[in-house]
């Protein structure tokens, strides 16, 4: 029995294919692991203040009648109060517009004796806002309405009538010192600044500062304040706002 030798060749462009499929996984899978990766993220926050001073006020104040014999009698003195006051705002200057009725109300008041409940009379009572856009009027507009009948003053509050360029005057220093600070600290990383991955905002315009609150009582009138004009400081105040910006790095 003759003993033959089988002898199989590859062919000569398998090598080829078997480096054209390895070379093909290693891309592959180099494009997988870059997908895979989870980029580095930084946040970072900045503040920025403007300080101004307040142009303008408003002014809370009303009359109060106390007790009264009836309903009718209350509504009708309080009317009377009330239209001898919006004149002496007319007087000061102060424009229609800028004043606006905060609150009004009409009660019975009640008595009790030995347990019972006596109708004292019914009370009337209005609140109005004014709206000073001349500071150096609100000492004058006070002593004027006390002396023609207000006998309840609410309070005063000072604000900035558009605070909008201030605001954005501070949002840039803010985001300045945000943007300064995630320069750095890639640096420090070894890292240099990718795209902004995101925003956010606080602070902003504070409430109006309120400045005094005083309630004269029924009667008060102008012998609750006597200078005939009142010192009223407005001070200054400060607009904030606060950014935090986050970077992906590279």
């Amino acid at each position: 029995m003759d003993e033959h030798t089988l002898n199989i060749r590859p062919p000569v462009w398998l090598p080829i294919v078997v480096v054209i499929i390895a070379g093909g996984m290693y891309i592959g899978g180099k494009v997988v692991e870059s997908q895979d990766r989870t980029p580095t993220i930084i946040t970072v926050s900045g503040d920025g203040k403007v300080v101004a001073s307040p142009d303008i006020a408003e002014v809370s104040f009303g009359v109060q009648t106390g007790p009264q014999v009836s309903a009718k009698v209350a509504v009708q003195k309080l009317d009377k109060d009330m239209k001898s006051v919006l004149a002496a705002v007319k007087a000061t200057g102060i424009d229609d517009k800028d004043v606006r009725t905060q609150q009004f109300y009409l009660s019975p008041m009640y008595d009790w004796n030995d347990g019972k409940q006596t109708l004292r009379g019914y009370e009337a009572s209005q609140q109005v806002t004014v709206k000073v856009r001349d500071l150096d009027k609100v000492g004058e507009l006070l002593s004027t309405v006390s002396e023609n009948g207000v006998n309840q003053i609410g309070g005063i509050s000072f604000t900035i009538d558009n605070p909008d360029e201030l605001q954005a005057q501070a949002r840039r220093e803010a985001i300045e010192k945000a943007q300064e600070k995630a320069v750095k600290l890639a640096k420090d990383l070894g890292m240099t600044l990718g795209k902004l991955k995101g925003y956010n905002e606080g602070g902003g315009y504070p409430p109006p500062m309120p400045y005094a609150t005083r309630s004269m009582g029924v009667g008060g009138g102008m012998d609750a304040i006597e200078e005939k004009a009142i010192s009223v400081p407005e001070g200054q105040q400060e607009i904030r706002v606060d950014v935090s910006l986050s970077y992906e790095l590279r």
